[in-house]
């Protein structure tokens, strides 16, 4: 072949091969569930918040496993303290199995594309379904956040959001509007 036609080969190649190379999916293919990482199915797996109440979490609303790593710099009461173990500990307790059944409703839908049985209508019916539990799973995340902003004063919401990093939160939350059980 002249060396011409090698090149005019090379050039027509070449745009394909950048774009694998390029692909964010590239080496997801042989992930067990192809929508999920190793680290997404243990965060579902383990309750864990992944992002799920940052809504909360960055307009004054704190999550509890945060404000209990930062117990000390936060002053917080022994009584507070309690409150937040429990409020962490059932958020925990009802995410594992929320986060469960997404990892195996995920599994059952990657199988259906796998095994090519899957049609718009099963596709509609098992996507609904994801949808229907990430959204429970998020409320559950975003509802603990709501119950830790009620066990902590203004001071100490405000403290957290200086400590994470929040500095644009100062003037949303000066005042807190509740000072729940602990004054403030």
């Amino acid at each position: 072949m002249p060396a011409r036609s090698l090149i005019v080969v090379a050039l027509l190649l070449a745009p394909a091969a950048a774009l694998a190379q390029t692909s964010p999916y590239a080496g997801q293919e042989t992930r067990t569930i192809k929508a999920l990482s190793a680290e997404d199915v243990d965060g579902l797996l383990q309750g864990k918040g992944m992002a799920l109440a940052k809504a909360a979490e960055l307009n004054g609303y704190p999550g509890p496993p945060h404000a209990l790593d930062l117990a000390a710099e936060l002053a917080l009461s022994p009584e507070q303290i309690a409150t937040l173990k429990d409020i962490q500990a059932r958020m925990t307790a009802a995410a594992k199995p929320l986060g469960a059944a997404i990892v195996e409703a995920e599994r059952a839908l990657d199988r259906r594309f796998a095994e090519r049985r899957i049609d718009r209508e099963s596709l509609a019916e098992a996507t609904a379904g994801i949808g229907k539990l990430w959204g429970e799973l998020r409320a559950v995340h975003l509802a603990a956040h709501l119950e830790t902003r009620a066990a902590l004063s203004g001071e100490q919401i405000a403290r957290y959001d200086a400590l994470r990093g929040y500095t644009g939160n100062a003037e949303q939350h000066p005042g807190h509007g509740h000072h729940g059980k602990h004054g403030g």
